[in-house]
């Protein structure tokens, strides 16, 4: 399947699926097609091992282990989507899917409290959901050749930004856009070792990391992935974005607040990838004798800081991280800039991303990204990069960076880390040292540091300039003066004098 009709596939899938969403709020709704699209993914998973193992005429087409060991989930009967297209038109097709996910549930105990069974529920009364399961029944997304080409991977992550866009405010919780993502992972560059994400939504950063690594002719295998959600039912869709990919990692056994109910206490992460919620306001009191805490307590009405820190004590020796934050967090004052010179003068970080606004589909404000790192390259200083005028508008309330745009960052951070090729260039890199950031109040405002960029020269003379600024504007004076006339002599005809 080429990419165009993938994107045309995308597109028919989610034009037909948006047409029932009016009976439930897209919040509901977002969980009943994804749901679907995760159980026909194993439905066609299965069923593809399942044809192999009857062409071999052994018998073992029922045994669970022959689909364990080559990590495929074992569909119960009543649980193929075979089953559930023939009772696609029961007046209890609700209850038939939730007794199917159950089933499931039972026989593969990675996927147990995960899927989401509510189809049941009063709110699903009004969702044609055997409409629905026949929408995705011609679309194999579970066998080889689809996982190779990760269709549905691909369709999946395209679903999440369509909620996520569809959703307003709510999208943030669970879906980064794909390029900002790209942006961290390209500069940080989670090639092998332990990825981290406290605030991991929908498993987004896991998944370009993976990319990544593949992209790189690197082993998957390499990479060891641990995650915390604190909303139970993002941390659901984490886990079902990762089963689809075959990428097993540690999620904890439930959602948990990742301050108060830290789930991986004795983590230490090489890599780390996040983008926790902005400006939060955190119950501080139950840990604010942490030994996390160890540059300062961050603020009860803002997180920030406290997210920068959890993170900074989850990271190994050589660790490096990189998290997007607010951009009030670059230079607010009191107990914040007190914690962010205490990060400064430890030398913890390298670099600060001034990014775009308009990369959300939920906001529209402009954030930042830092990247802290144990083993700095370039001692005693940090690379602000400002990227703010990158990007292009795909709508008029979004906008994406294009691939050039990720390299472009990700080329200037490692020349600047690698001091091979790199220089300072007004308007958008600049190597500050610590004393210059001091003598800046510990300010870490891209905009600062790098300057304004110098407008080009075009080497046309003032006067010539204004010659031609001041023929163009008596050219439309006299063409406004034309159609004042025209417009009077037009209402004059029709009685009317001005």
């Amino acid at each position: 399947m080429s990419e165009q009709e993938l994107k045309k596939l995308e597109d028919k899938l989610w034009a037909a699926a948006d047409k029932m969403r009016g009976a439930v709020s897209v919040s509901d709704y977002k969980f009943i097609v994804l749901g679907l699209i995760f159980l026909k993914y194993i439905s066609d998973s299965f069923e593809e091992k399942y044809k192999e193992l009857v062409e071999e005429g052994a018998g073992l087409e029922e045994e669970r282990d022959c689909y364990t060991a080559e990590n495929i989930f074992y569909v119960p009967k009543n649980a193929r989507w075979e089953y559930l297209v023939e009772h696609s038109k029961d007046t209890n097709i609700g209850e038939i899917i939730d007794d199917a996910l159950t089933l499931i549930e039972k026989e593969n105990a990675s996927l147990k409290n995960v899927l989401p069974k509510n189809y049941n529920s009063p709110t699903m009364r009004n969702v044609n959901l055997g409409e629905l399961l026949d929408l995705f029944t011609n679309i194999k997304v579970g066998t080889k050749e689809a996982k190779q080409k990760d269709l549905l991977g691909r369709i999946y992550e395209y679903f999440l930004g369509q909620f996520a866009k569809n959703e307003l405010q709510k999208g943030g919780e669970f879906y980064t856009p794909a390029c900002l993502v790209r942006t961290m992972v390209e500069c940080i560059e989670p090639f092998k070792g332990k990825v981290y994400d406290p605030a991991c939504g929908s498993g987004g950063m896991f998944v370009q990391s993976m990319k990544f690594v593949e992209e790189n002719q690197g082993n998957i295998y390499n990479i060891g992935i641990f995650g915390q959600e604190k909303n139970p039912t993002t941390w659901r869709l984490a886990k079902m974005n990762l089963a689809i990919r075959s990428m097993y990692g540690d999620l904890g056994k439930y959602a948990a607040d990742t301050f108060t109910e830290d789930l991986h206490k004795d983590l230490k992460a090489d890599f780390i990838l996040a983008n926790p919620p902005f400006n939060l306001e955190w119950d501080r009191d139950k840990v604010e004798n942490d030994p996390r805490w160890k540059y300062g307590l961050a603020p009860k009405n803002n997180a920030n800081y406290a997210w920068l820190q959890h993170m900074i004590s989850k990271l190994s020796q050589n660790g490096k991280m990189a998290c997007i934050l607010a951009n009030g967090s670059l230079s607010a004052g009191g107990q914040e800039g007190e914690i962010r010179k205490n990060l400064i003068e430890n030398d913890l970080v390298d670099c600060i991303l001034a990014m775009p606004n308009n990369l959300f589909y939920t906001v529209t404000v402009p954030c930042s990204i830092w990247i802290i790192n144990r083993n700095k390259k370039q001692t005693g200083k940090t690379l602000f990069i400002n990227a703010s005028n990158l990007g292009t508008m795909v709508t008029r309330r979004l906008r994406e960076l294009s691939e050039e745009d990720i390299k472009k960052i990700a080329d200037c951070y490692h020349n600047y880390q690698n001091n091979s090729n790199y220089e300072n260039i007004k308007g958008f890199c600049y190597s500050a040292d610590i004393e210059e950031i001091k003598s800046n109040d510990y300010v870490l405002t891209p905009g600062r540091y790098v300057g304004v960029e110098d407008n080009e020269d075009d080497d046309v003379p003032f006067e010539e300039k204004m010659s031609n600024i001041t023929s163009e504007l008596s050219k439309q004076f006299n063409e406004s003066h034309k159609l004042e006339e025209e417009i009077k002599k037009n209402l004059k005809a029709i009685g009317y004098e001005i």
